[in-house]
């Protein structure tokens, strides 16, 4: 069970085994002082194993030892994650003891759950996150995906973030947040505001931040998963899964590709991205036994939403809400693109006929407002007819309704936020356009 390391490339170790090879997923160990940790990518013929370097260890040789370990990456899962922060190994970021066999039970995070054969869907269930333009054009049901698309300093982060706060004070569901190749300081000023408002006790949270290696932060969304699986089969709970930034995830699978020699795709990005997006956005789903509601911020490179990746990560979702440069320049907080932001819950089986009609006349406003820009930048406002003077008037007065402060920015700004129940929102609606 035995094999010599015959070559080391950056983060990639081969290994040759004359016989009894690794499997695929397996972790073999290095018979060195740090008993390094090398994950098995892929396989060749004669019995070599393609690894990748997961700890960044440098202490490794060419010519040194390794065995089999008959598992792969295995992460503690159970109660005792709760309120904990792990990387993609499972071992704490927050200066506390490791979790140990004796507090946790441990679980292969690429095991897939068994799949299910008598789910039938429930009748959707709204769930109220207070932010207006939210809860008015992509209502948060439970079950269902979110995605917030943005390129780099539009809000994301904040949106999600206030995401956190509203729906976890309101709701007995666990929450898990995977902070994906994303900055050490947006990690811990959430962090920060969990404690602030006990949000701590019902969230568990993995991080793999850009200070990290491509391994780390390409497993640690998995890792994630895995720890919410276990709570909705085994403990049947419902699960809030927050995800910042599904984008980096696949920038990981490409750093990876790279140091690896694959030939990437067409578009550029490795040659199995969109398996890999797909296979994890499968295991973010509901059963029999309970639901997994995701939020997921999806990063637009040079504000490209054309962009390959982007586009099939937004396929997965539900509704997608785009946030704007633009409108984030108006002064527009949150700086949502109503035109471009769209939901398929947004039915009247879903949502209820009043609002269903609400959002038809609203989107027609935003649209015609749209089209009376270009015209008024030539020839001015007053030039307009009667009829569409009114609804140029109507469509500005919504935009600066769907304007509201984020209680994550009131320590920033000192500056109260803003909650609004969905019948408020659609009162608000109500009185401009009607």
């Amino acid at each position: 069970m035995a094999g010599t390391i015959i070559s080391i490339k950056d983060l990639v170790v081969r290994a040759q085994f004359d016989e009894d090879g690794p499997d695929i997923n397996e972790l073999i160990i290095a018979e060195n002082e740090n008993a390094t940790e090398l994950f098995v990518d892929h396989l060749e013929p004669g019995g070599i194993a393609f690894c990748l370097n997961v700890r960044s260890d440098r202490s490794l040789q060419k010519g040194m030892r390794v065995q089999r370990s008959g598992r792969g990456i295995e992460i503690p899962i159970g109660d005792a994650t709760i309120g904990r922060i792990l990387n993609a190994l499972g071992d704490p970021l927050d200066g506390q003891p490791a979790i140990t066999a004796e507090d946790a039970q441990r679980k292969d995070i690429l095991k897939l759950p068994p799949k299910s054969t008598n789910f039938s869907v429930a009748k959707p269930e709204i769930l109220e996150t207070g932010i207006k333009v939210i809860d008015f054009f992509t209502p948060f049901v439970k079950g269902r995906k979110i995605g917030v698309i943005g390129g780099a300093g539009v809000g994301k982060t904040v949106v999600t973030m206030e995401l956190i706060n509203n729906t976890a004070q309101s709701s007995n569901s666990l929450s898990f947040f995977a902070g994906i190749g994303e900055r050490i300081r947006e990690g811990h000023e959430l962090w920060d505001t969990l404690r602030e408002n006990d949000l701590l006790k019902n969230t568990c949270m993995f991080f793999a931040q850009m200070n990290e290696n491509p391994v780390q932060r390409s497993l640690i969304g998995i890792s994630a998963t895995a720890g919410a699986e276990y709570f909705r089969d085994e403990q049947h709970k419902d699960i809030l899964f927050f995800a910042d930034n599904m984008f980096r995830y696949i920038q990981a699978r490409n750093e990876l590709s790279t140091i690896l020699d694959q030939i990437p795709n067409e578009g550029g990005y490795e040659p199995t991205v969109f398996s890999d997006v797909k296979v994890l956005q499968d295991r973010l789903s509901s059963n029999e036994n309970g639901s997994i509601t995701s939020v997921q911020t999806i990063y637009v490179p040079a504000d490209d939403i054309s962009d390959p990746a982007v586009q099939f990560i937004q396929h997965e979702m539900d509704s997608i809400i785009v946030l704007s440069r633009k409108v984030a320049e108006q002064g527009i907080r949150p700086a949502v693109d109503l035109t471009l932001t769209s939901s398929s819950l947004l039915t009247p089986e879903i949502v209820g006929e009043r609002h269903y009609l609400l959002s038809v006349k609203v989107q027609a406003l935003i649209q015609k407002y749209e089209s009376l820009k270009g015209i008024i930048a030539i020839i001015g406002e007053n030039e307009l007819s009667p009829a569409d003077r009114a609804d140029y008037a109507k469509a500005k007065k919504l935009i600066a309704n769907f304007t509201q402060n984020m209680n994550v920015m009131t320590k920033h700004n000192g500056i109260p936020g803003d909650f609004f129940t969905r019948e408020e929102t659609l009162k608000s609606i109500e009185e401009i356009i009607i």
